[in-house]
């Protein structure tokens, strides 16, 4: 029978059948030698055995369908079919004598099989050939159930290969493979590995129980893993000792797993080990026995949205001098670190989660470079965030939580630069005890069971505007010897002293406000030194100041208030005072301000910290000395001041209506005329770092300026401030708070944690209650600011009547803009004597529209770290000069900029 092939060509259908009736021929090998190019030989069911060589274009199809022909092998070693051309076979079973030996041999031409089925040995490709293969399985091979090592194409599609003592399928030379919904399982060794320049995609495709890896990747092959299911490999899961590397387009090399799943392997999750690149985005890797992820060597990873929970080691590790990227990431529950990076790798991760690892969840050492940014750090029994040796941290916008250490714990010779951190609920908040280059700033540690910054034994750290809360202990402990600097740093509600100054150490202490400590507000030990200057001390349960024998500080300008006694001093003791003033003080050494300068205290004072006997000190009484008069300032001047903060521009407008309007009310006030209804507090409701304490500080002073407050002062506080731990707690604590404000501003930040959730036994409704009733008592005296994000504090306002009928007016602070982040890092440049180049301005608008402006998005903030960072790389850039000119000194050029992945 003949049929009309393509092109007008003859093609005829030959038909087998044993024992060769008429019309049939009795063997394959008959009907092979008798059909011509294009023809098709259909095979009527039974057991063939035979060898054959097909070297044209032939279909061999079975006549009843799938598994009614079986061909078997003359000859242990022997391959039964050695396919030469284009060759298609459908329903044809082939049965082998030898599993290490080929069974199907494809040497050239394409070869089709369609639910097929081979046992017994491999289905080989070699040289130039090519495989599809669709709805069949390969079975009881050894070595290998399919290898390819050709140059030509290998398609699987709904394949099952199993029952391999070996690799289940092998892609090697040059190949471009495709595999999808196929499926290698009971192999002892590898599922699928890929070698070579292969280039290799595999989709929706599942490999348990491996022998070995799941998939192995060397040299320089390209593989793409896509919605795939590799599961309880006795080895890595996915092992990449080496890739073709990306150039441009991620999809052009390298290694791409994207989707699916990779649990339960023996040892790591995910191994790149050699050189190339990998990507991992949008993955499950679970319950490892090794690592989640582990990448050593030269290799090079970027992972996008994955989890990593479940491992049997740390979650992710990065060793050698590999470099690793992640972003939108959740590591969690690892039975080592989190993250362990190490001997000269880099990391560099954002808007990530590490929680529940059994050691410390970031754990940097060696020489490694860590970059965190928006990271959030939960629940380990030791440090938060660790660094060690050598390492190098930048840390920025980052949340850690209920640590059983230190929250940030920097040792050895480690480098760090961090802006913005959060602790909360750890045994330390962060401890410093590195001899390398140490910069924290805006760090915020609250509910510390111990002390919130520990500078260690000969360490120099530097705090700038770091805020303590809570502190079991101190609030600051400077080691002996320890020579830090601290800047613009609050300490408050501490159980014992607020800073803490060991034997021999020499800190540098300036505007630091420390208020509300269980014992002094500063206690410089026996043989202490330090400068202190312009600071403000309060509410010490114990002397604001106490100095040990032997010790030798310099307190110069510093502010002591609402205590029993300002200063104690041990026999020894060799204080330098200047200009230290206190107010509102029982048993004060010190003048009240304006007062004439006094010689320093020398007396040694029976009340020093921990004394036996010493009480705490009563309250102030009647006739206590006055508070400092409040120099008078110009109305014009403080608008103009606002109005050279940079945006703002409804913030401004808003301001200056009020200031119309409370100017109205004072005169109407003045002529003895009945004020309208008027609610002086206010909402402020923005993203961080739009500037709203800034502008709440002036508004504080505005109103002095009217003649509505008499001295227009602010007053920061926040949950910690006004919430009590116990009942009866609360009330007081709220109304210290805002005693502390009588005059002025009281602003409180994050409103909305006032707010508990539903069901809680929380104490924060009594401090809204008790804030709603002294508004109301005191609304002449005090002006109440309550801030944070928009959402958040309309629900704020909605929790409870009182605060509706009493917050009237909202300001928005609308988030900066890209010319306006620019003209920020302008200002502290040229407040700092930097200018920027043209090129750099440009360069500085491009990085600002690149920026993400998530939840995390840090506005002006942002903008001045941003300007410390270029700062910090022009110096590394000049002192590379080997002779630099005055003008070096000062450029900031495009290179400055912070990298951005």
């Amino acid at each position: 029978m003949s049929v009309k092939g393509g092109g007008g060509m003859s093609a005829a259908t030959h038909r087998v059948q044993p024992g060769a009736r008429r019309g049939a021929f009795g063997t394959l090998a008959e009907a092979v030698r008798a059909a011509a190019d294009g023809d098709e030989i259909r095979i009527a069911p039974g057991d063939y055995q035979e060898r054959l060589l097909i070297d044209r274009r032939l279909s061999l199809v079975a006549e009843e369908g799938a598994g009614s022909v079986r061909i078997r092998s003359i000859a242990p070693g022997l391959a039964a079919l050695e396919l030469a051309g284009s060759v298609r076979l459908a329903g044809i079973t082939v049965l082998g004598a030898d599993r290490a030996r080929p069974l199907v041999l494809v040497t050239g031409g394409t070869a089709e099989l369609q639910e097929c089925d081979l046992a017994g040995g491999r289905l080989e490709v070699v040289g130039s050939a090519s495989l599809r293969m669709e709805r069949s399985v390969v079975r009881e091979a050894a070595l290998a159930g399919v290898h390819a090592d050709t140059s030509g194409t290998v398609r699987l599609a709904d394949v099952l290969v199993e029952g391999v003592e070996g690799t289940g399928i092998v892609l090697a030379g040059t190949a471009t493979a495709g595999l999808t919904d196929t499926t290698v399982r009971g192999v002892t060794g590898s599922g699928v590995r890929v070698r070579g320049s292969v280039t290799a995609e595999i989709r929706h495709c599942e490999i348990p129980a491996a022998g070995r890896n799941g998939l192995l990747v060397e040299e320089r092959a390209a593989v793409v893993l896509e919605s795939c299911r590799v599961t309880d490999s006795v080895a890595e899961g996915v092992r990449v000792l080496g890739s073709s590397p990306r150039a441009g387009d991620e999809a052009a090399g390298g290694v791409r797993i994207t989707g699916g799943e990779v649990r339960g392997a023996g040892a790591a999750g995910i191994l790149a080990a050699g050189p190339g690149d990998v990507l991992v985005d949008e993955c499950a890797v679970q319950d490892c026995a090794g690592a989640g992820v582990a990448v050593e060597g030269t290799a090079r990873m970027e992972l996008v949205d994955c989890r990593i929970s479940g491992s049997g080691a740390s979650g992710l590790v990065v060793r050698g001098s590999a470099k690793v990227f992640v972003s939108d990431t959740t590591v969690r529950g690892a039975a080592g670190n989190g993250i362990l990076v190490a001997d000269h790798a880099e990391l560099r991760i954002s808007a990530s989660t590490v929680r529940d690892s059994a050691f410390s969840a970031v754990h940097v050492t060696g020489e490694a470079t860590a970059d965190l940014t928006a990271v959030r750090v939960e629940g380990t029994p030791e440090h938060g965030i660790g660094v060690f040796e050598r390492g190098r941290l930048s840390l920025a916008d980052g949340w850690v939580a209920g640590c059983g250490l230190s929250g940030l714990h920097l040792d050895g010779h480690a480098e760090a630069t961090v802006g913005g951190l959060t602790v909360r609920r750890g045994r330390n908040g962060v401890t410093a005890q590195s001899l390398g280059q140490v910069r924290i700033a805006d760090a915020r540690l609250s509910e510390i069971e111990r002390a919130g910054l520990t500078c260690g034994a000969d360490a120099s750290p530097e705090f700038t505007d770091c805020r303590v809360t809570g502190a079991g202990t101190a609030g600051v402990v400077i080691a002996e010897k320890g020579t830090p600097r601290l800047r613009d740093c609050t300490v408050s509600g501490t159980e014992g002293s607020g800073i803490v100054v060991a034997r021999g150490a020499d800190p540098t202490v300036v505007g630091t406000t420390v208020k509300h400590t269980g014992k002094n507000g500063l206690f410089v030990g026996e043989g202490g030194q330090g400068t202190y200057e312009d600071c403000v001390l309060s509410d010490t349960a114990y002397p604001a100041v106490h100095v040990g024998g032997g010790a030798r500080p310099v307190l110069r300008d510093l502010l002591v208030q609402d205590t029993g006694e300002d200063v104690s001093l041990d026999e020894g003791a060799d204080p330098t005072v200047r200009n230290c003033r206190s107010q509102r003080v029982r048993a004060a050494a010190w003048p009240a301000p304006g007062a004439a300068e006094a010689a320093p205290a020398g007396t040694p004072s029976p009340a020093v910290a921990g004394a036996k006997g010493a009480t705490a000190p009563a309250a102030a009484a009647d006739g206590r000395p006055a508070d400092p008069e409040v120099p008078e300032e110009d109305l014009d001047d403080l608008l103009a001041e606002l109005g050279r903060l940079v945006g703002l521009d409804r913030v401004k407008q808003d301001v200056a209506s009020l200031v119309k309007l409370m100017q109205m009310v004072r005169r109407r006030e003045e002529a003895g005329l009945a004020a309208p209804p008027l609610s002086r507090h206010l909402v402020f409701a923005g993203n961080p770092g739009t500037g709203k304490t800034t502008v709440a500080r002036l508004y504080g002073r505005i109103l002095a300026a009217v003649g509505l407050l008499a001295r227009g002062h602010l007053v920061e506080a926040d949950r910690s401030s006004l919430v009590g731990e116990y009942v009866g707690h609360t009330g007081p604590k709220t109304q210290r708070v805002f005693e502390e404000a009588a005059g002025g501003v009281l602003f409180i930040d994050e409103a909305y944690s006032l707010t508990p959730a539903a069901g809680s036994n929380d104490f924060g409704h009594e401090a809204i209650a008790t804030l709603v009733k002294l508004m109301e008592d005191q609304r002449d005296s005090v002006v109440v600011i309550v801030a944070g994000y928009p959402d958040e504090m309309e629900h704020f306002i909605d929790s409870n009547p009182g605060l509706a009928s009493r917050f009237s007016r909202t300001l928005l602070f609308e988030d900066y803009v890209t010319p306006e982040l620019v003209s920020i890092v302008e200002h502290h440049a040229e407040q700092h004597q930097y200018r920027l180049t043209p090129p750099a301005h440009e360069a500085l608008t491009a990085y600002f529209d690149a920026m993400p402006r998530g939840d995390r998005f840090g506005n002006g903030r942002s903008a001045r770290q941003t300007f410390q960072t270029m700062t910090e790389r022009q110096a590394y850039r000049v002192a590379e000069m080997p002779a630099p000119e005055e003008a070096d000194l000062i450029t900031l050029r495009p290179q400055d900029l912070p990298d951005w992945a």
